[in-house]
């Protein structure tokens, strides 16, 4: 019993347990879908009320800016008003500015116009009075032309003669104290230089002539000479590129030629030929060819000479064959190398007391005159000449402008430039330096006299130390001291401008002035 008591009960419970087992399993979802509903709901009503909340806060919010907005645009009116406003005000009184200004411009045209209007009718009372005046003048002049016996032109000449004569003496006095002043400072220090490079310096001097003589040993040499036929000295001429001039002098050929190199090898191939005795054409070539190029040799060795004695380095050396050959070359009787040198030693001498470059001094000395080498086989002036050759070969601006300016065809730029002209000047106007022709002397004596004759007031002039000095004898009652200042200066500026001279010119006027009487 007991066991089947207990079978039925566990068959019971698993019946029971399998019962509740399908009711919880079709019951609790219904109680969790219910459940979620429930929640869904809440939720909903949360989200709604929520909703609410955020719909009355924009609500609120945007009343809250609305009303912020208005505000501000209420606050920006009423600046933009007020703005006006001012203009408006400023604007108004510009008006009442301007409404004034317009009556005063109106007051002021009014009393313009009746100032016109007298300026007018007092014009036209001037004018008047002018004519009324002119007429009392023309009478007053007519008066005086009457008791002067002198017309209105008259007048005016003397006046200005009067006012002329007064003005040229002062500036005449003028012009006297500036240059005492100037001599005062600079005579001194210019004697100085001039007197330290000449007692530095001398040279011999050399004089050359355009044609040369050979010595014969007699005068049967004449006819070997010139060979039979004329062959000889036909050849001779051609080859040498000179005049053969063969006279009555005895023992005596002259060489005749403008180029002093060609007369030159001239010379001395005619020496060589006599000493040799075989004159011929074959003979006279070789002679010839050799001559020349000894003397192409001793140019050169002229050229290296000078630079050497001078200590200057770094000379080109087909610049210095044409130093070289200034040796042949001579300018009034002077010798073109010598006076070179002599003008380069003057320049470096006076540098060197200046403090300058004395070696750039010498070059510019040295080659001052570089262009008389070639002009009388190239066209053209010797400055002109000179500055070709020294840009070819690129000599510095100093040397160029030395060239250039030492005879005063431009102005120099560089005080090198003046030692230049300077020395120049002593080396050519110093006693025995420089010769000329006779009838050239006479006739620049002459020139010199007549310049100085030319002027009103001058009774008589002297040419004095060949040509140095003109002494000039004025009339004493037209010419007054300061007059006579006056005159020395404007006979120098017509002596440079018109006159070709050597060295300088001093002139010398002279006033004497002597009360006589005689006692009875």
């Amino acid at each position: 019993m007991p066991l089947e008591l207990a079978i039925f009960l566990i068959v019971l419970s698993l019946i029971f347990g399998i019962v509740l087992g399908l009711i919880g399993f079709y019951l609790i979802p219904i109680f969790k879908a219910k459940k979620a509903l429930s929640r869904a709901d809440k939720i909903i009503r949360d989200a709604d009320i929520k909703a609410e909340h955020i719909i009355k806060n924009a609500e609120l919010d945007a009343k809250q800016n609305s009303i912020e907005m208005r505000n501000e645009a209420d606050k920006q009116i009423k600046e933009k008003k007020a703005e006006i406003a001012v203009l408006q005000n400023q604007l108004s009184q510009r008006e009442q500015s301007i409404d004034r200004r317009d009556i005063a411009l109106l007051a002021k045209e009014t009393t313009l116009e009746q100032k016109a209007e007298d300026l007018a009718r007092e014009r036209k009372e001037v004018e008047k009075k002018n004519d009324q005046y002119q007429e009392k003048l023309d009478a007053i002049i007519v008066e005086l032309e009457h008791v002067s016996q002198m017309s209105t032109n008259d007048a005016r000449d003397e006046i200005f003669r009067r006012v002329e004569s007064k003005l040229s003496k002062e500036i005449a006095a003028f012009i006297k104290n500036k240059e005492e002043e100037a001599e005062a400072t600079v005579n001194e220090r210019a004697r100085d230089l001039l007197v330290l490079a000449v007692n530095r310096y001398s040279q011999e001097v050399t004089t050359e002539h355009t044609v040369s003589t050979v010595t014969l040993p007699n005068d049967e040499m004449k006819g070997r000479i010139i060979g039979r036929e004329g062959r000889n000295i036909r050849t001779l001429e051609q080859m040498l590129g000179v005049d053969l001039i063969i006279d009555d002098t005895p023992e005596v050929i002259t060489v005749s030629c403008f180029n002093p190199i060609r007369r030159e090898i001239a010379t001395r191939s005619l020496a060589v030929l006599i000493k040799d005795g075989r004159i011929q054409p074959g003979r006279i070539e070789e002679v010839v060819a050799k001559v020349q190029k000894e003397m192409d040799e001793v140019i050169t060795k002229a050229g290296q000479d000078a630079a050497f004695q001078l200590g200057l380095p770094r000379i080109n050396k087909a610049l210095l064959n044409y130093v070289g050959r200034l040796k042949y070359r001579t300018s009034y009787g002077q010798n073109g190398y010598i006076h070179s040198i002599e003008v380069a030693s003057l320049a470096g001498i006076m540098a060197a007391e200046l403090g300058l470059d004395v070696n750039l001094a010498k070059r510019c000395g040295l080659l001052h005159d570089i262009g008389k080498s070639v002009d009388f086989e190239m066209e053209g002036s010797h400055v002109e000449l000179g500055i070709r050759l020294a840009k070819k070969y690129g000599e510095p601006d100093e040397v160029i402008d030395s060239i250039s300016s030492h005879h005063g065809d431009t102005e120099s730029r560089f005080i090198y430039s003046q030692l230049v002209i300077a020395a120049d000047t002593l080396s050519a106007a110093r006693p025995g330096a420089r010769r000329e022709m006779l009838e050239n002397y006479i006739k620049r004596l002459e020139q010199l006299e007549s310049i100085c004759n030319s002027y009103d007031g001058v009774q008589t002039s002297f040419a004095m130390q060949s040509g140095r000095e003109v002494r000039v004898m004025v009339v004493p009652e037209k010419i007054d001291d300061l007059a006579a200042h006056k005159l020395s200066r404007d006979i120098r500026e017509r002596i440079e401008n018109e006159m070709t001279y050597p060295g300088q010119i001093k002139i010398s006027v002279i006033r004497e002035y002597r009360a006589q009487e005689t006692a009875k």
